[in-house]
Order: C-alpha cells, then sequence, then structure tokens
C-alpha cells in the first residue's frame, strides 16, 4: 500500500459517521395563481410574459419583425440557425433564441435552463432576445420547490434565468442590456 492509500484509510476510519441531512421545509403560502405571482415577479425584472396563442411562429414574426437570425431549439418554431451548429458560439451573431423550459418559479420570476434545452449552454445569453416557452402547469411557487424539480437532479449544466440582463449602480439605477440578452420573454405555452 502506498502513503496515499494509507493517508485516505486513516481519513475514512476516523472521520464522523454519515448522516442524514435536515429537511428543508417548504414554506408553502398557497398564492391564488401562480401564473400571475410569476407574471409580476418577471416584471419586477424587466422580462415579459406573452400569451399568443397556438401560433407562435406568427408571434415571433411580428414581435421580433428585424429579426434575421432565429436560433430555435425547439419544435414549434423553426429558425435559421441549428444551436448545434455553432463552430464557435462566442462569434454567433444571433437576434432570437427559442427554447423551453422545464420550470417556472412564481416566487422569483426565474426560469430554468440546462444542457437538456440549450444544445449549446451558450445559446441562452449571447442572442439578443431569448424567448423562453413554458407550460404553465410546470410553475411552482418557490425556490424550495424548485430545487427538487428532477431538472436539477439530472443536469450537468443548469442556470436560473430571471429577466434580461441588467446591471445597476449603488443608487439603483438599472441599465439594460450589461451584458447577455436584451430582452426576455416568456411565452405561457402548455
Amino acid at each position: 500500500m502506498s502513503a496515499r492509500d494509507d493517508i485516505l484509510g486513516a481519513v475514512r476510519e476516523r472521520g464522523p459517521a454519515t448522516r442524514e441531512l435536515p429537511r428543508v421545509p417548504d414554506f408553502h403560502s398557497a398564492p391564488d395563481d401562480l401564473v400571475d405571482l410569476f407574471t409580476m415577479a418577471l416584471a419586477r425584472l424587466d422580462g415579459k410574459v406573452a400569451q399568443p396563442g397556438s401560433d407562435v411562429q406568427a408571434w415571433l414574426a411580428t414581435a421580433f419583425p428585424d429579426a434575421r437570425q432565429i436560433c430555435s431549439a425547439v419544435p414549434e418554431v423553426s429558425g435559421n440557425v441549428d444551436p448545434a451548429g455553432f463552430s464557435d458560439p462566442a462569434t454567433a451573431d444571433i437576434d432570437v433564441t427559442v427554447v423551453r423550459t422545464p420550470l417556472g418559479i412564481a416566487e422569483t420570476g426565474s426560469i430554468l435552463l440546462t444542457e437538456t434545452e440549450l444544445a449549446v449552454t451558450t445559446a441562452a445569453v449571447l442572442a439578443q432576445h431569448l424567448v423562453v416557452l413554458l407550460d404553465p402547469a410546470d410553475i411552482v411557487e418557490n425556490v424550495h420547490f424548485a430545487y427538487r424539480h428532477p431538472a436539477f437532479q439530472q443536469a450537468a449544466y443548469a442556470v436560473l434565468l430571471s429577466g434580461p440582463s441588467g446591471s445597476a449602480d449603488i443608487g439603483g439605477v438599472t441599465v439594460h442590456p450589461a451584458q447577455g440578452v436584451t430582452t426576455l420573454t416568456v411565452v405561457l405555452l402548455p
């Protein structure tokens, strides 16, 4: 046996016994409408919620009429840029990226994106505009419920986004965009 094995063996023998972590309460407050709570929280962070109906493609053309490069990672919207085709994501010139989130958080107006939703993890921050499809049934009340979502357990990369990129100075004046997306629009679509 090597000295390394001796040391690690000694540490294992003398270490504290494993014990179960304490249970974190749900902090459930039973809000009336999670969609309204989500919409208000997202609006406080300069994000928007849209309900265009079933024709998302037509809504997208109307909402972003000047968009030349549309990167879509969802079957509901056809784009002209394939997210998996980026040879160098840092140089991609994307106007709109469209993704679907597995989870929205009403308390914070946040959406979850993982490597499963984004073929390229930088696709959510390199575009000018981010459009996120969210099933209203996938909105949970707070972050405590969100962390129990299977997407967090299965993902190697996960990010919670709340509104477009912004930076605030000491006086609380927010500037958009600081870096990253200029707008974040959540489209409620089952």
